[in-house]
């Protein structure tokens, strides 16, 4: 079998995954708050949990992983869009869900088994609060219950700090009915116009932390084996999410393994607002830059490291899918992905290096092929994109289709080839190398004879001129 490896943020140490049983492999991911659309920082936890979702069940099975994704559809950013809006909070939160699993459909990452929603398991919330005020590990004030993290010896080991360090470095504004300033809300009121439930502290609504504890635990059980989510999530949410899965179940210990992914860049900055490079993964997909683009470029980073998402990486993205679609077109998948491969993903999720094996791959279309699907790459029904260029291109040529184009090209070569081979003077087919490569074509010339591989970046303002030239 092969052996996983994973970074777990809990110890610090890249670890054997030794799962609890391996006849359902369990791993939650925090997902969105549903109130706009998906951001690309947003879609790179998808990604990281689609591939290790798809090695889990290459490992041990289909049908013995189990992959939970939650939606936040009760919160204060969804209450004051709606606000601002004049729109019911239900038809936010269910057109923001459409526009979610369209985005993330569309990068190529696969549904999860659940997708639970905070506002389905508000029972199930109140119970765990109604356990920790019962173990002591939270109080009720003024229509609030807090939790009460001194009471938990143990908060502040995942994030690495102390509480006395936390409330040093605190920015936040602390309530008055708070014991200790880093005590963090389990239920709040609900005003007349706010989403609110019934419940032994009045009619209210809960805190962000509690729905994750509740809902893992009631899909996947107080133990599970792994919990994700984008490095920012690491504190306060995911800290919280252990003080309080842990006190409500003493017995248990929560996730064993803790995964988080780096943040995201744009050209070399941070993505804001502020400076005019934040969009959303439809901003892209309305530029024509495919999902599965955007999935290779995202894929190219190691997970823990700072990804930088740039227009040159998107170009270079397209044009090395191209050719991978082309040199597998037509062709059988291989049985297996290459071991290699398996084994770099194994390795922390090596996605960097599982690409390096696909680029060794190109003399082998059945295996490229079945390699690159097992990181979701070149699946079918994803070329659509790639029909779209030709397309474009094929608008551009005069001489009909653009495969009858590229074929007339190879064969025109291979007749200068064969002249220039009985002459001696190569100086026509160099000219015409360089121009085909200046075109943005890869030429590849061997003894089994000639293969000209399309890079689509440039190509289509130059491969008509240089056939019509030919014909002359």
């Amino acid at each position: 079998m092969v052996e996983i490896r994973l970074t777990n943020t809990r110890t610090r140490k890249k670890e054997a995954f030794t799962p609890i049983d391996p006849r359902n492999v369990r791993l939650y991911l925090c997902g969105p708050t549903v109130y706009d659309r998906a951001h690309l920082g947003n879609a790179r936890p998808v990604l990281v949990f689609d591939v290790l979702v798809r090695l889990l069940r290459h490992v041990y099975g289909a049908d013995h992983v189990t992959y939970v994704r939650n939606f936040t559809d009760v919160d204060d950013k969804i209450n004051a869009r709606a606000a601002a809006t004049g729109r019911t909070i239900r038809e936010i939160t269910e057109e923001t869900v459409a526009w979610y699993h369209a985005d993330m459909d569309a990068l190529g990452a696969a549904r999860p088994d659940h997708e639970p929603r905070a506002t389905e398991y508000i029972v199930q919330m109140i119970a765990m609060i109604e356990t920790l005020i019962a173990n002591g590990n939270a109080y009720e004030v003024e229509g609030h219950v807090l939790f009460d993290v001194r009471s938990f010896p143990e908060y502040g080991r995942l994030s690495g700090r102390s509480v006395d360090d936390m409330i040093a470095g605190a920015r936040v504004e602390v309530a008055p009915f708070k014991r200790d300033p880093m005590d963090f809300v389990l239920w709040k009121p609900s005003e007349a116009d706010q989403p609110g439930w019934d419940s032994p502290w009045g009619r209210g609504r809960p805190g962000w932390h509690i729905e994750c504890s509740a809902m893992s635990a009631a899909l996947l059980g107080p133990s599970f084996d792994i919990h994700g989510g984008g490095i920012d999530l690491q504190f306060p949410h995911h800290e919280n999410e252990v003080a309080q899965s842990c006190c409500a179940h003493p017995q248990a210990d929560f996730a064993h393994v803790w995964l988080h992914n780096e943040m995201l860049q744009v050209e070399g900055k941070k993505m804001s607002k502020s400076l005019g490079n934040f969009f959303t993964v439809r901003d892209l997909l309305d530029r024509r830059i495919a999902g599965e683009v955007i999935r290779y470029v995202l894929l190219s980073t190691h997970y823990r490291k700072p990804m930088d998402w740039t227009q040159g990486k998107a170009d270079e993205a397209r044009d090395i899918l191209w050719q991978w679609r082309l040199l597998s077109k037509n062709v059988e998948p291989a049985e297996a992905p290459h071991p290699e491969l398996v084994e770099a993903i194994a390795n922390d999720l090596n996605t960097p290096g599982a690409i390096a094996v696909l680029h060794r791959l190109k003399d082998d279309p059945p295996l490229l092929l079945s390699s690159a699907r097992f990181i979701g790459l070149l699946q079918v029904g994803d070329d659509e994109w790639m029909r779209a260029d030709f397309d474009a291109l094929d608008s551009q040529v005069a001489l009909g289709d653009f495969d009858q184009v590229l074929t007339r090209l190879q064969d025109r070569l291979a007749q200068i080839r064969a002249d220039a081979m009985t002459s001696k003077d190569f100086s026509r087919l160099d000219r015409l190398k360089s121009a085909l490569i200046d075109a943005g074509l890869e030429v590849r010339m061997s003894k089994a004879g000639i293969e000209l591989v399309v890079s689509p970046t440039t190509v289509q303002k130059n491969v008509a001129r240089i056939a019509e030239d030919l014909e002359t």
